[in-house]
């Protein structure tokens, strides 16, 4: 196979994206085989847009059609899964968009039937791992270029929605719809690069409001402490009512620090020597040096890193090493196996809420 034919299920804002970019060439090995969404309207626009591409308002019928190689599912997050699972049983290639569903239960059957499948490939379009700033920072820790992590901070409240937002579509911000809030429609990808890059936390205790701000039943407040079970802690935040927003992800290492600002600048402090030599080396009077802002060169080194990031750039990148690893065999970026790892996060934070205590991970399937 040369050439991927894409079945898009769900024509909605992303699926109609993905059209656009295909149907424009961007995307190597790659293009539309069949388009598939329920609604009416969007098949009348899809005849008038795309005349030579076949329409199914059925995606079984568009998976039996002989017509795609592989999916992508851009539909609410409970069928992910069910459409995955119903892909990949027809030797089908999938790739479901994030999250990868909403009840770990769920996704760790998709995860299990995918490994029964190991010619097919199973993808996640965890775009953000394409994105050139955030693989440099998880060069850095690997590398163990800051040493082992003792915190880590992320704020991330630039996903400001308005009323009109949630109230545009019956579904949306609903438990039946999209089965939670902030944490599976706007901060998923935050989730993954946060366990992608940092590791997974042992226990997580969190303090969420639901509708605290917006006239919705799902959460649109989230403030977690992690517990990463070494002595690392960490915290993260995120909201939808914040208009000017923040994006600060501080991680903390005993060999220095990364900050990355707003996804676009990444500011790394290189110490000289491990900080627990710095603690019993330095006299008092060096500290109040350190203070006073003198002789710090003599206490790290700082790199300061800037980045671009072109909308669209990130999930072009995913589709062509999602299509290349079909092709030509090139290994995934983001497997669709890693998919679960951030809605045990979500979770797990929601449980945690819900009961008031401390959540251990893997957490309690049936109890959540």
């Amino acid at each position: 196979m040369k050439t991927v034919r894409l079945g898009i299920i769900g024509m909605g804002a992303q699926g109609g994206y993905y059209a656009e970019f295909l149907t424009k060439g961007k995307i190597k090995n790659m293009v539309i085989g069949a388009i598939c969404d329920i609604d009416p309207d969007k098949k009348a626009t899809c005849k008038e847009r795309y005349p030579d591409i076949p329409f199914y308002d059925n995606y079984i019928d568009m998976l039996d059609s002989g017509n795609v190689d592989a999916i992508v599912t851009c539909v609410p997050h409970y069928l992910h899964p069910e459409m995955g699972i119903n892909a990949l049983k027809r030797n089908i290639h999938a790739l479901v968009e994030k999250p990868a569903g909403v009840y770990t239960k769920q996704v760790k059957e998709l995860n299990e039937f995918a490994a029964s499948k190991p010619e097919l490939t199973f993808g996640i379009m965890f775009n953000q791992r394409t994105n050139p700033l955030y693989q440099k920072v998880k060069e850095i820790i690997d590398n163990g270029e800051i040493g082992n992590i003792r915190r880590t901070n992320w704020i991330i409240t630039t996903w400001w929605r308005p009323q009109g937002y949630y109230d545009q579509s019956e579904w949306r911000a609903t438990w039946g719809g999209e089965g939670g809030g902030v944490l599976v429609n706007q901060a998923p990808h935050q989730l993954d690069l946060l366990q992608w890059i940092c590791g997974m936390p042992k226990k997580v205790y969190s303090n969420v409001k639901y509708g605290y701000q917006r006239n919705i039943v799902v959460e649109d407040e989230v403030t977690t402490m992690l517990d990463y079970g070494n002595g690392a802690t960490g915290v993260f935040i995120t909201c939808t009512h914040d208009v000017v927003g923040t994006d600060r992800f501080e991680i903390l290492g005993d060999k220095g620090k990364v900050v990355i600002d707003d996804s676009k600048k990444v500011t790394i402090k290189r110490l000289t020597k491990p900080e627990s030599e710095l603690s019993s080396s330095l006299s008092w009077a060096d500290v109040m040096k350190i203070f006073r802002g003198q002789g710090l060169s003599d206490i790290y080194s700082e790199e300061v890193l800037e980045f671009e990031s072109v909308w669209g750039a990130q999930h072009i990148a995913v589709m062509e090493n999602f299509a290349a690893n079909i092709v030509e065999g090139t290994p995934l970026l983001a497997p669709g196996s890693d998919g679960i790892h951030g809605v045990t996060l979500a979770n797990a934070i929601h449980l945690s809420s819900w009961l008031g205590t401390e959540i251990e991970i893997p957490l309690d399937e049936e109890l959540y």
